[in-house]
């Protein structure tokens, strides 16, 4: 039913996890496909060789705390596929920084990568969206920006600001037919969290606070966002899907 065969996707971070998951998802729907990795070149030319077959695929090496690189991402990618439709800002990390202990270095490493980074790429691709009046913009954001994240402020911090910053968008861009929304995940399998979920203690503590008692796959937050992109959700603007298991159930 979602078919995307005359658009191009860019999605940043795309080699692993969410990401990954998402270039396997608009790939089956016919997309073009343009997504970004950092240091993951092995996995990224896996996805290119296995998706190749159905569509138009593109990697690129990109360093999303650098914004030059982001400029030429964001040309790079114009140049090769002509336009870009749907965009969506996944990469960023997750590092534990105690209040007392983290260092202003971590705080705006976080801020930097995991926000942005999202600022960044919006600010080079709106202007052709503008053009073409039609775009879609799909956040990443997470649970801890809804309800924070003891020892991870930096990182609740930023996907607090990346929710802020989708609603702004929703409404700036309106006029323009261009969407912009967000796909909150909860606790997720990646390799991000698998470190601290492998742990006993940890696992059995965090499960306990998901209604539906399991941890999502990455393939369970690409497809909200792969609804988010079509046409089905063509009158879905500055909306926050929460993708948890009902562990935080927030309007």
């Amino acid at each position: 039913m979602i078919n995307l065969k005359s658009k191009v996707v860019l999605i940043t971070g795309g080699s692993r996890g969410i990401g990954a998951s998402c270039v396997k998802y608009f790939a089956i729907a016919g997309a073009s496909v343009a997504f970004t990795y950092n240091s993951s070149k092995l996995q990224a030319d896996k996805l290119v060789k296995r998706y190749s077959k159905l569509t138009r695929i593109k990697s690129y090496k990109v360093d999303v705390a650098n914004p030059k690189e982001i400029q030429n991402c964001v040309e790079e990618v114009m140049n090769d596929f002509g336009h870009i439709d749907i965009l969506i800002n996944n990469a960023g990390i997750w590092k534990e920084g105690r209040i007392d202990k983290m260092s202003l270095a971590q705080w705006e490493e976080t801020l930097r990568i995991n926000l942005t980074s999202a600022f960044l790429f919006s600010f080079f691709v709106i202007p052709s969206m503008k053009k073409k009046r039609f775009g879609r913009i799909i956040n990443i954001s997470s649970t801890a920006g809804q309800r924070g994240e003891a020892r991870y402020s930096h990182y609740a911090a930023s996907k607090g600001g990346m929710i802020s910053f989708t609603k702004s968008l929703a409404e700036e861009l309106a006029e323009f037919n261009i969407l912009v929304n967000s796909v909150a995940p909860g606790w997720v399998w990646t390799d991000m969290s698998i470190p601290a979920l492998s742990d006993k203690k940890s696992f059995e503590s965090e499960i306990k606070e998901i209604p539906l008692r399991k941890i999502a796959q990455p393939d369970d937050i690409a497809g909200p966002v792969l609804f988010l992109a079509s046409d089905l959700a063509k009158h879905i603007t500055g909306e926050v899907i929460n993708v948890n298991g009902g562990s935080v159930m927030c309007g």
